[in-house]
């Protein structure tokens, strides 16, 4: 339990002593479960998922069993629906530490279509997510002699040297439970990382874990179809043969059975997500930090050096001298000292500029509290889709900073308020614009391909509404507010007429673009493991470590930019501006070259130019987040030093 867990349950105990009659509150589905023996639980499935696909499809797609009462959809948040969840209810029932082996259904013959597409789902390696108390299951399997853990079980499977499929139709579930003894008034810890005391609570089994053995078995169908559902069948051992599996091939009938077997466990409730979020390699997260770190104090030694040895030095030999060798010195300037009529002259594309850091604080804001409230575990796992969608409540309302950012920006270069609402309003429809273009593309394929992970048509006019009804309105307020706020005053005058760069022999956008593997390297071993959890189907919850990234990444593409700026003024180059957004912003670069080298050594078993366009779709959309995330960073963090470097300089 993390310490604001146990600061919320001792405040809850304080509270419990002063009020011994307290009233708890409690959230369907949130808090533990307590069940009576033989009470009935139903599992509920969600999509069918790959690996070689990325295309979730539902799961009664497939002629599975059927529940009685019919086929019911669980309500399902914002995130849930953005990352192609379905959940339904299914026959699958669970009879409280009572173990039995049951008999589910028989299908009707299959059809030529419903084989072929057996066949594809199995060949494709689709899995099926079952859910119960809201644990997924877990299977374990053996490769070189390590146990490897995996969420879910396959749809079917074609051995080695075989040219049949075969499909999983019996479950052998291993059911995890905790007895639990009434004590009183308790105050307990939800999967949310929430305390709170209940009262009441009765003595039963709590389930902390959900396993499954999958097996192909052949039965008799003709023998098998006249039981009815539930009804008791042998246990069975999963076959070796294949002559005892069950095939997939047209006119076949299959019959689904399962068994459940309940353990006791002393594994706490609290506790009972620690196996699915056990994630090793936690020497590999913190080489990944002290090479960070590295990187930060080797940048950090560069700019003490131009601070207190160049830039410290020549303004103090400045302002020890008299009149007259101030006056003979400004004839003989050089270096950043030469372009102070021009530095803070109007850059090129000055409003997308505006534009694009303001998105850039919106992006970095959003994902600085997000990590926040993660790591101090408000955002479990356990609540399916709550990551995505507080990503996306918090995106809109932060949309009062960018308005105010983008809009004070353009007041700074432009001297005047005139034309504020048209950067609020592209400020606001910029990022989330681009986003909606590229995901519109994508949804059309996903429609194509009838796959779950396509939104619904009310869901694109629900984001639009969110879009629309609340960030554009704070953009526009946060706008209003740059517009009353104190103006930045240039500390130097800039001249009519722009001062001419010298020629260099190499472009100076290498060096911004090279500028880029610094804060790459920062962050590009977390970036592997955030690509395995997205597209592998793992969990990734080491916020912990991805704060900590975070705030040296933040400090990195500061500094990188507060060099590169320093660099471009001493060779007479005023034209700063974007090159300080690019030189940290260019990170977003080699992610998009490492995810797709992700993609061809890593996602090898991703198949077919649809599953590879999508990948690139959502790999795209994360590179431009962090090129605004990164180059806004980098660009205020080099506009204050320009401007304290000017503001200190006594040069008419």
């Amino acid at each position: 339990m993390s310490s604001s867990q146990w600061i919320s349950a001792s405040l809850l105990v304080l509270l419990l002593s002063l009020h011994p009659a307290v009233n708890a509150f409690y959230l369907p589905g949130t808090f533990m479960h307590t069940y009576s023996p033989g009470e009935v639980i139903s599992a509920k499935v969600n999509s069918l998922t790959s690996i070689e696909t990325e295309l979730p499809f539902s799961y009664y797609s497939l002629p599975y069993c059927k529940p009685p009462e019919g086929v019911k959809k669980s309500a399902e948040n914002l995130g849930e629906i953005l990352m192609g969840d379905q959940i339904d209810n299914s026959p699958y029932r669970f009879r409280v530490n009572v173990n039995e082996s049951v008999y589910l259904c028989t299908t009707d013959p299959l059809t030529k279509e419903q084989a072929e597409l057996f066949k594809k789902r199995a060949r494709d390696l689709y899995q099926v997510n079952m859910i119960l108390d809201n644990l997924p299951v877990m299977r374990f399997t053996e490769q070189n002699g390590v146990t490897i853990q995996w969420t879910g079980f396959p749809v079917g499977y074609n051995p080695t040297g075989s040219n049949e499929d075969y499909v999983i139709n019996h479950l052998k579930f291993r059911v995890l439970v905790h007895q639990y003894q009434a004590q009183g008034d308790v105050v307990v810890t939800s999967e949310d990382g929430v305390a709170m005391v209940e009262s009441d609570r009765k003595s039963g089994y709590q389930i902390v874990g959900f396993e499954v053995v999958p097996c192909s078995v052949k039965r008799d169908p003709e023998a098998m179809s006249k039981l009815k559902m539930y009804e008791k069948v042998d246990s069975v051992n999963c076959p070796l043969e294949l002559e005892k599996s069950q095939v997939i091939r047209e006119k076949e009938r299959i019959t689904f059975t399962y068994e459940v077997e309940y353990v006791k466990s002393n594994i706490k409730w609290p506790s009972r997500w620690d196996a699915y979020l056990k994630m090793d390699g936690a020497k590999v997260h913190w080489f990944s930090i002290m090479n960070s770190m590295m990187v930060v104090f080797f940048l950090a030694g560069i700019v003490f050096v131009i601070f207190l040895r160049t830039v410290r030095r020549d303004l103090t030999r400045y302002e020890e001298m008299d009149k007259e060798a101030q006056a003979q010195m400004n004839e003989e300037l050089s270096g950043w000292k030469l372009v102070v009529g021009d530095v803070f002259r109007e850059p090129c594309c000055s409003k997308l500029l505006c534009v694009m850091v303001a998105d850039g604080i919106q992006i970095t804001g959003m994902a600085v509290v997000t990590i926040v409230f993660a790591a101090l575990g408000f955002l479990s796992p356990a609540s399916r889709g709550m990551l995505l969608t507080g990503m996306i409540i918090l995106y809109l309302f932060l949309g009062i900073i960018s308005g105010y950012v983008g809009v004070r920006l353009w007041r700074t270069i432009k001297g005047t308020s005139e034309g504020w609402k048209s950067v609020a309003w592209l400020t606001a429809c910029f990022f989330p614009g681009i986003v909606f273009i590229i995901l519109t593309v994508l949804n059309s394929i996903l429609w194509g391909k009838k796959s779950t992970g396509a939104l619904p048509i009310s869901l694109f006019f629900t984001l639009l509404a969110l879009w629309f009804c609340i960030s554009v309105p704070l953009t526009l307020i946060g706008g209003l507010l740059g517009t009353r706020a104190a103006s930045i005053e240039y500390p130097v005058r800039t001249n009519q007429i722009p001062r001419e760069i010298p020629e260099r022999k190499f472009p100076s956008w290498l060096l911004v673009l090279g500028a880029g593997t610094l804060p790459f390297g920062t962050l590009f071993i977390e970036l592997f493991f955030i690509l395995s959890s997205i597209w592998l189907g793992r969990f990734y919850y080491v916020f912990g470590f991805l704060f900590i990234v975070l705030f040296l990444l933040v400090i990195v593409c500061g500094e990188v930019s507060l060099v590169l700026t320093y660099m471009h003024l001493c060779v007479e180059d005023w034209r700063w501006w974007w090159k300080a957004f690019f030189a940290s912003g260019s990170v977003a670069f080699y992610v998009f070259l490492y995810s797709i080298n992700y993609l061809v050594f890593d996602l090898r078993s991703l198949s077919g130019p649809v599953s590879a366009t999508l990948y690139l779709g959502y790999s795209l959309i994360m590179a431009l987040a962090i090129m605004l995330s990164t180059g806004a960073i980098g660009f205020l963090l080099s506009f204050y030093f320009v401007h304290y470097l000017f503001s200190s300089v006594k040069i008419d």
